[in-house]
């Protein structure tokens, strides 16, 4: 007999040897949840969203300060309506990304839709929760195109904060309904009163028309859903207009490619409709159309007001352009004015630590700016790098989260240069002029910085900010401005206790430690807000960093004049701290031009030659520390000083205590 057949009856002895089992019971026919794939439609169940007619749909947002409670607030809100379970879990649930759940602070915009039923009537509710960072503001602003209203939430125990006011101001000038929420009237230290009375005094809203809630733990929040509905209008818009879609948010999936978030102004769109963008005029099939609940839930149809998510084949990241409008084929609209596009603050310079990934870093950078389409990208390279990009970001925490997002999505390690600020030049060299073809350029790299004997006069950019403290504060505060350059514009005070400063400062006095020193001064208390005030005359220089003579490109700062030895002093005190000793001595030096302004010298490792002379002449000591000397600046010759990678931001950053 063969092997399969000795196999078989063995199996058949086995079988009529073991007792009947239990009868099995019937595997459900759906997976549970948490067994499904993310990325799975299988198993969902379609919702018809024609039940929902315009009139019953509430586009808003929610907006605050860092910390005041916006993400808890959606918490209790998706609790309520139904869309998640109650459990002591539910912690930052649209905050999915892991640099959010790490540093506990929003960095994109998530929507979700909420079903909630109000006197009878069935509403659709699509929140957007926002960050509350200044670097994230352009978030905040693309959020409120899609929403019709706001709203505003104030710590009880902190009050009205720098961000507060600019994102008051930025849902005023959207002509939103705004719902002033103060959160956190559990805590021991609340004062709503004196809360209330900052709003009334400062937005002119009614004391009377601020919610007092606890988003922890749940008090008075469904009044908050009940003033949603009541105060803010639905959109306007029509399901007999022809298709006309907002891409307001997209994001990149290895396995369908682009998911679009959409808002639609009119019409209506379901799978199986040819659509066309109006940025690259190509058309595209729709796969799947559904609604953030807040994980994807598929439809059947989108509807004018509402708002979803779209997925139709688009395998490029660069298909799916925000602010671009799409509407069905042979039936063109007039496209959505889209949005202001974001204006960079600082720049960097981003290297692959091998220039063998360079393609990779080149496709992940594609897929990240789909998804943060704030940052600015420029091709550029460095003698001492290779190939890389100049990258624009809207302040220093963006530039940070972005590096972390990087590392932790896309498993890239990068250089990241010292970031600076644009500054101009206007050209007075007939010659420079014909070059660049105009006689005010932009420098976003020390490199390029012209020469003084060629220009006129140099700008830099300057910044309104804008800062609330406790009054007990002020006189340090003031101190730190006057050190940065500032000029004051404006102070008032908001109540008894707390006060709002307006200064006009130097962009690049604030960009790297500015709000570090503020709240080291103020116990954490003092707030900042910053937008744009445009260019100012200023007397400034190029710095260059020389190691044993050569320089260092990436180290290259513009400064002012005024604080060019500081700086120099300083930055050559960090770099001896942040590059580690070798055999031979580095000369630290800091240079304008051809003038050495700071030097630091690194001591060389030393191995003590005249051990072994235990007595005798002295010329034979002598003739074996020469001999050394002799080695060590030959080795100085021909070594090379290599700066560590993390070095760049370490020796910008300045220090407190210094």
């Amino acid at each position: 007999m063969g092997l399969a057949g000795r196999t078989a009856v063995w199996w058949a002895r086995l079988r009529s040897c073991r007792p009947a089992a239990a009868p099995q019971p019937c595997l459900p026919a759906r997976l549970p949840a948490a067994c499904q794939r993310p990325y799975s439609s299988r198993g969902k169940e379609k919702i018809d969203m024609s039940t929902y007619p315009v009139e019953s749909i509430r586009n808003f947002s929610i907006i605050a300060h860092v910390d005041h409670g916006k993400s808890t607030l959606a918490d209790r809100l998706l609790e309520i309506t139904g869309t998640i379970a109650k459990t002591d879990r539910n912690k930052q649930v649209l905050d999915k990304l892991q640099v959010e759940r790490e540093r506990g602070i929003t960095v994109k915009a998530q929507s979700a839709s909420l079903f909630y039923n109000h006197k009878g009537v069935n509403y659709l509710l699509n929140l957007i929760d926002t960050p509350g960072h200044v670097d994230f503001s352009y978030e905040v602003s693309r959020s409120l195109s899609a929403c019709q209203g706001v709203i505003l939430v104030v710590d009880a125990n902190e009050g009205i904060q720098a961000q507060t006011v600019a994102n008051f101001y930025l849902a005023f000038e959207a002509q939103l309904a705004i719902i002033p929420v103060i959160n956190k009237i559990d805590l021991k230290n609340a004062d709503p009163e004196r809360v209330e009375k900052q709003i009334e005094k400062l937005f002119d809203i009614p004391i009377d028309e601020c919610i007092r809630i606890s988003a922890k733990q749940g008090t008075n929040v469904e009044k908050v859903l009940q003033k949603v509905i009541e105060k803010i209008p639905p959109p306007q818009c029509n399901t007999a207009d022809p298709l006309k879609a907002l891409v307001f948010d997209s994001t990149f999936d290895h396995y369908r490619g682009v998911i679009a978030n959409i808002a639609l102004f009119g019409g209506e769109i379901q799978k199986g409709h040819k659509i066309v963008s109006a940025h690259t005029k190509k058309r595209y099939e729709v796969n799947e159309v559904g609604i953030l609940t807040p994980n994807e839930q598929p439809t059947h149809k989108l509807y004018a007001g509402q708002v979803g998510y779209l997925i139709a084949g688009m395998k490029e990241v660069t298909e799916a352009q925000i602010g671009d409008t799409l509407f069905l084929y042979k039936q063109p609209v007039e496209p959505l004015p889209g949005f202001k596009s974001a204006k960079p603050m600082v720049f960097a310079g981003m290297y692959p630590v091998d220039q063998t990934e360079y393609n990779n870093l080149k496709s992940a950078l594609e897929r990240l700016t789909l998804n943060d389409s704030s940052v600015t990208v420029h091709r550029d390279s460095s003698l001492a790098l290779g190939a890389g990009w100049r990258l624009g970001f809207l302040g220093l925490l963006h530039m940070e989260v972005f590096n972390q997002r990087l590392e932790q999505e896309y498993n890239m390690s990068v250089i990241l240069t010292a970031p600076t600020v644009p500054y101009k030049a206007v050209l007075s060299s007939a010659k420079l002029i014909k070059e660049y073809g105009k006689a005010e350029i932009t420098i976003i790299n020390p490199a390029q910085f012209p020469d003084k004997l060629s220009v006129s006069e140099y700008l830099e950019p300057t910044v309104l900010g804008t800062i609330v403290t406790p009054h007990e504060y002020i006189g340090k505060i003031i101190v730190l401005c006057q050190d940065r350059r500032a000029v004051q514009k404006d102070m008032l005070y908001i109540d008894e206790n707390r006060v709002m400063l307006k200064y006009l400062f130097p962009l690049n006095e604030i960009v790297v430690d500015f709000y570090d020193a503020l709240k080291s001064l103020s116990s954490g208390y003092a707030s900042f807000d910053y937008e744009d005030a445009g260019y100012q005359a200023a007397d400034l220089i190029k710095m260059d960093i020389l190691l044993n003579g050569n320089p260092v490109e990436e180290l290259a700062t513009i400064i002012h004049n005024d604080k060019a030895y500081a700086t120099g002093k300083f930055l050559c005190e960090r770099l001896k701290d942040a590059i580690p000793r070798q055999l031979f001595e580095i000369a630290i030096q800091a240079a304008i031009g051809k003038k050495i302004i700071a030097r630091e010298t690194l001591k060389a490792y030393r191995k003590n030659v005249v051990a072994k002379c235990y007595g005798g002449d002295i010329t034979r000591r002598m003739k074996l520390l020469k001999r050394q000397a002799e080695g060590k600046r030959l080795m100085r010759k021909i070594g090379n000083v290599e700066v560590p990678r993390d070095a760049f931001i370490r020796v910008l950053k300045r220090q407190t205590d210094k």
